[in-house]
């Protein structure tokens, strides 16, 4: 699937609590300068007209007629049909909004309603990691090949998309990769964002450390790393509890899946220091009641980020057998393998392209 030729025009929306940032996109790439307007979450009235305001001033400035509109939109929400339910960072929305028909019947064109989750894992799937990684098995002679994805996004929350055959597992209700309610790792009355968001990054480094400041995890990064003074042994443990709680919800996720995994999302940033714990925790045991260690996963996972276990990834182990009672052979590769990376395309751009990818495979 290659839309970097495609002449039709998506437009998009980044729905912050605080601000609209409204674009257009063409062939892969944004063609207007974004526009950006209040968002009044606490006024509904005001809300829709600087949605409506801000899709005609893109309009304007596009060089050609658009086909539809897309963008992400917090939830909860009926996704397929538009309608936004109650939003926190919203509070405007109340008791069911129908954005997407008002959009529609305001443009007359076709408008898609998404959870970012979702659109960052399809704009990884269509023109991110997965078809890099594709390409490097075929540069490598391997027969595998991977059309299954998870994205995950650690920031405010702790988002989740899936991507099956590069398309969104939306689920009956709208509600498929709902991550950040699987039970906590660390603290299991708790859901797993409690202990997978940047609330949980600064709630335990203030924990640890005993220091009222309310540090944001950049900083928290720099002093694990030594970049700033602090208690450098409370900021790794509070990027070492947080990543063996995402390593446990992707092993029950990549259980169900059986895809690659790519990571988004501004806690990312600190991969360095706690990437290597996530894939340890994956490829690590669980138990039988008698007290046998088994392997937790029966794939075993891959840091595509790291060069030797990025290697051994393309390799695998296949080689040929021969078929009973014939001269022929066929490829085998026993190997049952995952494959987890950072976005490829950064999180606000994978987002954007997955809306715009989304929006042309509904038209198609």
């Amino acid at each position: 699937m290659k839309y970097d030729n495609d002449e039709r025009i998506v437009l998009t929306l980044d729905a912050g609590g605080t601000n609209f940032v409204f674009s257009a996109i063409q062939a892969e790439n944004e063609i207007v300068d974004p526009v950006r307007l209040p968002s009044y979450g606490d006024n509904l009235e005001k809300c829709l007209e600087m949605i409506k305001e801000g899709f005609h001033t893109i309009i304007e400035k596009i060089p050609g007629k658009p086909h539809a509109i897309s963008f992400a939109f917090p939830g909860p929400a009926d996704y397929p049909n538009g309608i936004i339910g109650d939003l926190s960072n919203l509070p405007g929305f109340r008791g069911g909004v129908a954005l997407g028909p008002m959009l529609e019947q305001e443009f007359s064109m076709p408008v898609f309603i998404n959870n970012d989750g979702d659109l960052f894992a399809l704009g990884e799937a269509v023109a991110g990691l997965l078809p890099e990684i594709n390409r490097k098995l075929v540069e490598s002679a391997s027969p595998k090949r991977y059309q299954n994805l998870v994205g995950i996004t650690l920031g405010t929350g702790f988002g989740c998309g899936i991507i099956r055959n590069s398309e969104i597992l939306l689920g009956d209700n709208s509600a498929g990769g709902e991550i950040w309610l699987m039970r906590s790792f660390i603290n299991n009355r708790c859901f797993a964002e409690e202990d997978v968001s940047i609330r949980a990054v600064k709630r335990v480094y203030r924990e640890l450390s005993g220091r009222k400041e309310n540090l944001e995890p950049k900083d928290i990064f720099d002093i694990s790393v030594g970049k700033r003074e602090g208690d450098a042994g409370a900021a790794k443990k509070a990027f070492e509890l947080m990543a063996r709680s995402v390593a446990d919800a992707l092993a029950n996720t990549i259980t169900l899946i059986d895809g690659l995994i790519v990571i988004g999302g501004g806690l990312s940033g600190a991969s360095s220091i706690f990437l290597d714990t996530v894939v340890k925790e994956m490829n690590g045991f669980i138990e039988t009641i008698e007290g046998e260690k088994i392997n937790r996963l029966v794939s075993r996972v891959f840091n595509l980020d790291n060069k030797n276990d990025l290697n051994e990834f393309l390799k695998g182990q296949h080689k040929e057998i021969q078929i009973p009672g014939s001269e022929k052979s066929v490829i085998y590769d026993p190997q049952k393998r995952i494959g987890l990376g950072l976005s490829r395309l950064g999180t606000s751009r994978a987002v954007a392209l997955g809306a715009y990818f989304y929006a042309l495979q509904q038209l198609d």
